[in-house]
């Protein structure tokens, strides 16, 4: 049941794909918000309450009503694990804008490649080079990937419905609250970027690990090994110094971007080994994460098909 809650969401998500800022970011956020109004008095403990009343206890509560429908009436509990995965994660959440800029640095519309990554990263980058908008995109592609398709994944297979959902609601409260550092936000979100850390640390690593699979394993491993600990954030290091081994990739580096030019951006390294990021590049890393999807899936058949013969 649960390889088939997968399929059924992903081939909703391609043919249909979630209004996710109506749906899932706008309700989220106000969520976030109402908890933070009345939990924040600048205490990482009120931030440890509001993040169990905010992530947990829904997750909880989700698992009760799956495990009950699973006892009673296991269609509705089927039916709960696809409309949950479809909330949850997705490709469509952020390959329109990958593919939207891979087909304008195709045709040579530069000007317009820069203007879609603008959208996609909120962030304006007007000097960015080709080369610069391709690898950039990647990067955030192969980040998107895990947080919006593998990650919420792993999880729904360890936890059924309740894990997916967890990831989703620790990732958004990590978001707008573990990365806020304002002096009267205080410690209130030091809590939800510890949880969200401890509850990321086992997909970054098996994601990283199926891009070395699917990919050039010798010099994914290599860059993983020696070049993830360079990235401000080790979490994404691990996952973008895999993903350039594997695709052959260069990776990190300064960028011509205006924030950075500010001083607003931390270091960026690189990552990688081989050729500059292009459009070809771009291609590859598509290739690359539908590969380390089949991947999984393929594992999860192998998983049920030995349970029944088993069985």
């Amino acid at each position: 049941m649960t390889l088939a809650s997968i399929v059924m969401a992903l081939v909703f998500d391609q043919f249909h794909a979630l209004p996710v800022q109506r749906m899932v970011r706008i309700p989220l956020a106000r969520m976030a918000a109402f908890l933070e109004d009345k939990f924040n008095d600048g205490g990482r403990a009120h931030g440890a309450i509001a993040w169990w009343l905010g992530a947990a206890l829904p997750a909880a509560l989700v698992s009760l009503a799956h495990a009950l429908l699973m006892r009673y009436q296991p269609l509705l509990a089927f039916l709960l694990g696809i409309g949950v995965l479809y909330l949850t994660m997705g490709f469509r959440q952020f390959s329109h804008f990958f593919n939207d800029i891979h087909l304008a640095l195709r045709v040579g519309e530069v000007e317009q490649a820069r203007l879609l990554l603008a959208q996609w990263r909120g962030r304006s980058g007007d000097r960015l080079t080709s080369s610069e908008i391709a690898r950039l995109a990647i990067e955030r592609a192969l980040l998107s990937s895990h947080r919006y398709v593998f990650a919420p994944l792993l999880w729904f297979a360890v936890l059924g419905p309740a894990g997916a959902l967890l990831y989703r609601l620790a990732q958004a409260l990590d978001e707008l609250w573990g990365e806020r550092r304002e002096t009267e936000f205080g410690e209130f979100g030091r809590f939800a970027q510890q949880a969200f850390a401890l509850i990321d640390w086992l997909p970054i690593r098996m994601t990283a690990g199926s891009f070395a699979v699917v990919g050039d394993f010798e010099d994914a491993v290599h860059c993983w090994r020696t070049q993830a600990d360079r990235w401000p954030d080790g979490g994404s290091g691990i996952l973008l110094s895999s993903g350039a081994g594997a695709l052959g990739v260069r990776l990190g580096m300064p960028v011509h971007d205006v924030i950075q030019d500010m001083g607003e951006v931390g270091d960026r390294p690189e990552l990688g080994l081989g050729e500059d990021a292009d459009p070809d590049f771009m291609q590859s890393t598509i290739g690359l994460v539908w590969r380390s999807l089949v991947l999984g899936l393929a594992g999860l058949a192998l998983v049920w098909v030995s349970g029944w013969v088993g069985g």
